[in-house]
């Protein structure tokens, strides 16, 4: 269990980022969904892994959020990056691993993880 005053800084961080999301549309924005077919796919160390490496990584201009049912079932975990002015890329049968690469290749390094898009692994 975390201590009271842990708690507590991490409230205020996160009403920190609600509040940015509303107001910063120059931002990046990564969604995982996180329905129960996500859940059940593996979801959930997904989402942690993205947020924790952006907040460790001190990458402001990029929100972590959580989304229901994409629709996409059998690609799940699937991870969408929405960059202002740019088509938005759909990662599918994303890993905590795999994760890392995104951030490290495609929201910190500019270039899409294309072997993990649902265009190629659909296509």
């Amino acid at each position: 269990m975390k201590s009271l005053e842990e708690l507590k800084a991490i409230r205020e961080t996160m009403r920190g980022q609600m509040g940015l999301r509303s107001e910063d549309n120059d931002r990046i924005r990564v969604v995982v969904g996180m329905a129960t077919c996500g859940i059940a796919s593996g979801a959930r160390p997904v989402l942690n892994t993205l947020s924790d490496t952006v907040q460790s990584k001190g990458l402001t201009n990029i929100t972590v959020t959580q989304t229901g049912c994409i629709g996409l079932c059998k690609y799940e975990p699937i991870v969408e990056v929405m960059e202002p002015g740019k088509e938005k890329i759909t990662y599918v049968k994303v890993t905590p691993e795999k994760a890392l690469e995104i951030v490290d290749q495609h929201l910190i390094g500019g270039n899409i993880v294309k072997k993990y898009t649902i265009a190629e692994v659909v296509g």
